[in-house]
């Protein structure tokens, strides 16, 4: 007996979505190894569940791999469960069929652009590869400057509206793109995730639901409807950080991490501005707020150094080991004008030269009890010294030797 069509689920309130401006709305996805993402997401945009509007894109740009674009041009090619078709010529059918004016909309396929491949550049040929997956810590890095640039493309003209789906493509493909949307998308962007009931969600076979051909049959045998699946759009949000960083944003980004850690440093900053910090210079001891904190020895030759430097608006070190001449030639300074053997600067442990784990030991243990100590005292532990950046990120106004 053929199976009764499941009920369908009551709507879902209105979701704060923003509204359609005019000009052109551009479909931006990550895919992989399932390209029936993009035929779902939309079939959801097309057929709302929340009251919204209908959204057909006007053109469709897919970010992938050598491996994925395999996938993908399995949309261009003609399929037995659609009779014949393929499907994204039954997709345009059936949104036509359901009323869906299609003049100049979902635009993909015509150019070899809009399928774009994630590039790395390699150093032994000085050009720039495809990647067929991304398997370590390079190709995620490539991944993320490749991502970034292809958000960049369309939030920088403001006649076009950007929906992201990150429903597709490996699971670091989806956070990154999130990560640039949170970076530089702007608050009328979009950022989704189509949902398919089970057993659509991972049936072969199924592209969306009206599809036209035979049903669909699972491992065991049982034959599956198209027509009864659920397809729906769920809005990821974000908080577009964009606003905040014009100066980082105004210009070209560079790679991803650089603009991340420009953006963490001004917020660093930000959180540091009201921050009062004075660090006492006969005993091992800061107070943040009011709020005293007691240092050992080695953390306290750390600090008063980095507060010296932040009070002077010098630049952070790239690295650790590129302060540690610097450390040494400030505690042998500081050695020489201790006032008596009660004085902290007598302690043993400030004898020998400082390398870069002395350093990252220093700085483990002053975040630490900044962190026990709560309140204030916390937010300072952001403002201290990262990979990448060794500096105390607070304003020079707001630090005081006592």
């Amino acid at each position: 007996m053929p199976r009764e069509r499941p009920s369908r689920r009551p709507a879902k309130a209105a979701l704060s979505v923003p509204p359609t401006t005019a000009g052109e709305t551009v479909l931006l996805a990550v895919t992989g190894m399932a390209p029936a993402i993009l035929t779902e997401t939309i079939w959801a945009l097309a057929h709302p569940t929340d009251g919204s509007e209908p959204v057909i894109p006007t053109r469709v740009i897919v970010v992938t791999t050598t491996q994925g674009r395999q996938k993908v041009n399995q949309l261009f090619e003609p399929a037995s469960q659609l009779a014949g078709q393929t499907p994204w010529e039954a997709l345009r059918q059936a949104l036509q069929a359901g009323g869906h004016n299609l003049t100049g909309k979902l635009r993909f396929g015509q150019t070899a652009a809009d399928i774009r491949i994630i590039t790395a550049h390699d150093a032994a040929t000085g050009r720039s590869t495809e990647l067929s997956d991304i398997r370590d810590q390079t190709d995620n890095e490539a991944a993320a400057d490749f991502l970034l640039e292809q958000v960049r493309t369309v939030v920088e003209n403001p006649d076009l509206n950007l929906v992201v789906s990150i429903a597709g493509g490996r699971k670091t493909m989806s956070a990154l793109l999130y990560a640039c949307m949170t970076l530089i998308g702007r608050e009328t962007d979009r950022l989704t995730h189509v949902l398919v009931s089970e057993p659509f969600e991972s049936l072969r076979g199924f592209w969306f639901p009206s599809q036209p051909g035979a049903d669909l049959q699972d491992h065991a045998g049982r034959t599956h409807r198209p027509a009864w699946a659920r397809v729906e759009l769920a809005e990821v949000p974000f908080v577009p950080l964009r606003n905040l960083f014009r100066q980082q944003l105004g210009r070209k980004a560079g790679t991803f991490s650089r603009l991340v850690n420009e953006c963490r440093r001004d917020l660093q900053q930000r959180a540091a501005e009201d921050l009062r910090v004075t660090v006492e210079i006969a005993r091992p001891q800061i107070e943040i707020n009011g709020q005293a904190i007691r240092l050992a020895p080695l953390e306290q030759l750390l600090f008063l150094f980095l507060a010296r430097r932040a009070k002077h608006n010098e630049p952070a070190y790239a690295a650790y080991k590129d302060a540690m001449d610097d450390v040494n030639t400030f505690r042998e300074e500081q050695l020489t004008v201790a006032k008596d053997f009660n004085d902290w600067r007598h302690a043993d442990s400030l004898r020998a030269a400082w390398d870069e784990r002395a350093i990252t030991k220093a700085v483990a243990g002053i975040r630490d009890k900044l962190r026990r100590a709560g309140g204030d005292a916390a937010r300072l532990a952001s403002c201290l010294p990262r990979k990448g950046e060794c500096a105390l990120f607070v304003p020079g106004p707001m630090v005081f030797l006592k």
